[in-house]
């Protein structure tokens, strides 16, 4: 029986290593232009640059598509350098790319009925902490 847990541990092993690697290597794929790529014109590089500061990384999520090595983030950078070059303004790009993939896409999603909640939730979580530590020192005040 140990035998056949140790083969068994060698075909894993074997699959794990040989079978995924054809697959993973597959799925690399070059950058696109101009993700990786400044512009010529440094003004056109500049707005790009901080358009491309403001916009989410839909892959990492936590990160603007500027600090993101994803995939995606690279094509969504060479998709703000081309229309910038192509003379697009940033607003146009930025309202081209919510468009696309929604309000999350900015780190400034702009206010609206399905925004709402997430603009009043912290003012309405500090009123209520300022509340409960009113009454608590009132407690507090009452007891000495």
């Amino acid at each position: 029986m140990g035998w056949f847990v140790g083969l068994a541990i060698w075909a894993w092993l074997a699959w794990a290593c040989l079978g995924n690697a054809s697959p993973l290597a597959a799925q690399t794929r070059p950058p696109a232009d101009y993700a990786n790529v400044q512009l010529r014109d440094p003004a056109q590089e500049a707005q790009a640059a901080a358009l491309m500061a403001t916009l989410r990384c839909l892959v990492c999520q936590g990160q603007s598509i500027a600090d993101s090595d994803a995939d995606m983030a690279g094509d969504m950078r060479a998709l703000v350098r081309r229309r910038v070059a192509a003379g697009e303004s940033a607003e146009e790009v930025r309202d081209w790319l919510i468009a696309r993939y929604g309000d999350y896409v900015t780190y400034d999603p702009p206010v609206s009925a399905v925004t709402l909640p997430l603009w009043l939730t912290p003012l309405v979580l500090l009123a209520i902490g300022l509340w409960i530590a009113r009454a608590s020192f009132r407690r507090r005040r009452g007891h000495e």
